[in-house]
C-alpha cells in the first residue's frame, strides 16, 4: 500500500472543511492536484472516502471509520517537531455550549492565557449537538457540553455539576409561593431552550421522570431572549442558575422550588484516540482545577 503524508493531511483537511477547494488552499496545492491525490488514496485503500452532496464533500462510511486513526497518525507526526511535547502556545480553539460559553469559559480562558501568554485563544459557542459536530469534524481542539452524550469518535469526560433553576418574574403569581407544585407543571406556560441544547435535554428528561407534559409556549436559542420573555410576563423559565444569578440578586427574578431533578454534569470533549497536544492538556488541567459545583 502506497500512502503518503500529504494524502493523509488532505483527507483530514477535506473532511474538516467539506470542500476540496478550501482543503487544497490550506495545503497549498492546486485543486486538480488535490483531486488526483484523493483519487490515488482511494485506489490505494480500495474504497471511496467521500460522497458529494451539492458543493460539499461528506465522508463516506469508510472514510468516517478511518478518520480518527488518520488524525492520530498526523498528531504523532506533528509531535516529532516537539519531541518533549511541552510547548503550550499557538491558536487554541475551544467550542462550548451556550451556558458554559457565556458564563464560565471567558474567565477560564482569561486565566489560561495569563498562565500561557503564547496561546492565541479562539472561542465558539453553539448548543451541545453543534459542539459535538464541530469536534467530530476536527474544527476545534476541545469542547465543553451541558447535555449527557456519547459518541463513537469522541472522548467525553464529566467535569463539574451545574444546577438548573426554574424561575419567574417578581410580579408573577408564583413568586409569592416560591414553589411550583407537581400538579402545576403542566398548567404553567414554559419558556425554555430549543431542542438540541443541553439545558433543554435536562429539562425534558426531568419532566418525563415527573410524568408531566409541559405546556411550552416558547422555545428560544438565546438565554437573554428567555429572560426577557419571563420578565415580560409570558411565562416561567428554566435556565442554569449561573444565567440568572444577577437578576435573582437584584429582585427581578424569583427562583422556584420544584419536584424536578434539575442537576446536571458539564463535560469536556476531545477527539477519541488522538493524543492531546500540550496546549489542550494544559487547558484540561485548568478545568480539573475548577471542578467545584456551579450554582
Amino acid at each position: 500500500m502506497n500512502i503518503n503524508l500529504r494524502q493523509l493531511r488532505l483527507l483530514e483537511a477535506t473532511s474538516r472543511l467539506e470542500r476540496l477547494t478550501e482543503a487544497a488552499d490550506e495545503q497549498a496545492i492546486s485543486q486538480s492536484a488535490a483531486s488526483q491525490s484523493i483519487r490515488e488514496l482511494e485506489r490505494a485503500l480500495g474504497y471511496p472516502l467521500f460522497n458529494r452532496v451539492g458543493r460539499h464533500l461528506e465522508l463516506s462510511d469508510s472514510g468516517r471509520q478511518i478518520l480518527p486513526r488518520v488524525r492520530e497518525i498526523l498528531a504523532l507526526i506533528d509531535g516529532l517537531e516537539a519531541p518533549h511535547g511541552d510547548t503550550v502556545g499557538g491558536e487554541f480553539h475551544v467550542i462550548a455550549s451556550v451556558t458554559v460559553g457565556c458564563y464560565l469559559l471567558p474567565h477560564l480562558m482569561a486565566e489560561f492565557c495569563h498562565r500561557h501568554p503564547r496561546v492565541t485563544p479562539r472561542i465558539s459557542i453553539g448548543n451541545s449537538r453543534e459542539v459535538l459536530e464541530v469536534l467530530e469534524r476536527g474544527r476545534a481542539q476541545l469542547g465543553i457540553i451541558e447535555a449527557p452524550a456519547t459518541h463513537p469518535d469522541l472522548e467525553i469526560r464529566l467535569w463539574r455539576k451545574d444546577r438548573l433553576s426554574v424561575f419567574c418574574a417578581a410580579g408573577h403569581p408564583l413568586a409569592q409561593q416560591g414553589r411550583i407544585e407537581q400538579k402545576a407543571l403542566e398548567t404553567q406556560r414554559w419558556i425554555v431552550r430549543e431542542p438540541g441544547s443541553g439545558t433543554r435535554t435536562v429539562f425534558d428528561t426531568a419532566m418525563q421522570a415527573a410524568g408531566a407534559t409541559p405546556n411550552i409556549t416558547l422555545a428560544l436559542p438565546r438565554q437573554e431572549a428567555i429572560k426577557q420573555s419571563v420578565l415580560a410576563g409570558l411565562g416561567i423559565g428554566c435556565l442554569s442558575a449561573l444565567c440568572i444569578a444577577d437578576e435573582v440578586a437584584s429582585g427581578q427574578f424569583v427562583e422556584l422550588d420544584t419536584p424536578l431533578g434539575l442537576t446536571r454534569h458539564l463535560s469536556w470533549v476531545t477527539a477519541k484516540g488522538s493524543r492531546n497536544g500540550a496546549t489542550a492538556s494544559a487547558f484540561i488541567t485548568l478545568l480539573e482545577e475548577n471542578r467545584e459545583a456551579g450554582g
